[in-house]
């Protein structure tokens, strides 16, 4: 069987690989908490907050396969098993049944501060070790503050 090996170092292999896997775990865990909330939003601003749950869910997905392939790049097999997403999460409960918008709101403004607030540590781990992955925590870590700040503007 052929293994992709890195030109990384191993140390820093170690370091980027780690960064990579959580910010894997995150991104799924992150599209499936904006679903679960989509799938059960209800009150009077359930149109507009439906919608932009699904935004969050479309970035979270395209960053997942981004970083994901990065990791495979680099020779790391990247684990986006649910046991694993939901033992390694960083993401908080989400609600059962029934969400209200204002705190379906609330949920999105912790789920993603949480997420950015592990990614911009990310940002700083990777940016000696590989500042191409690096790279994409920059950019991953925008578009979250991007949908961070209308959901926070949205919460008001």
């Amino acid at each position: 069987m052929y293994v992709v090996k890195s030109p990384l170092p191993e140390a820093d292999l170690k370091t980027v690989s780690e960064a990579l896997q959580g910010a894997l775990v995150d991104l799924v865990d992150l599209s499936l908490v904006a679903k679960q909330i989509h799938w059960n939003i209800v009150g009077p601003r359930f149109r507009s907050i439906h919608l932009q749950l699904d935004e969050v869910v479309a970035t979270a997905r395209t960053h997942s396969d981004t970083v994901a392939e990065r990791a495979a790049t680099l020779g790391v097999s990247p684990d986006g098993r649910a046991g694993t997403v939901s033992a390694t999460s960083g993401i908080g409960k989400v609600p059962d049944g029934w969400v209200k918008d204002t705190d379906a709101v609330g949920t999105l403004v912790d789920a993603l501060g949480a997420v950015i607030t592990r990614m911009r540590q990310r940002v700083r781990s990777t940016a000696e070790p590989d500042p191409v992955s690096q790279d994409i925590f920059i950019g991953i870590t925008a578009d979250l503050e991007k949908h961070h700040w209308m959901f926070q503007a949205e919460h008001g």
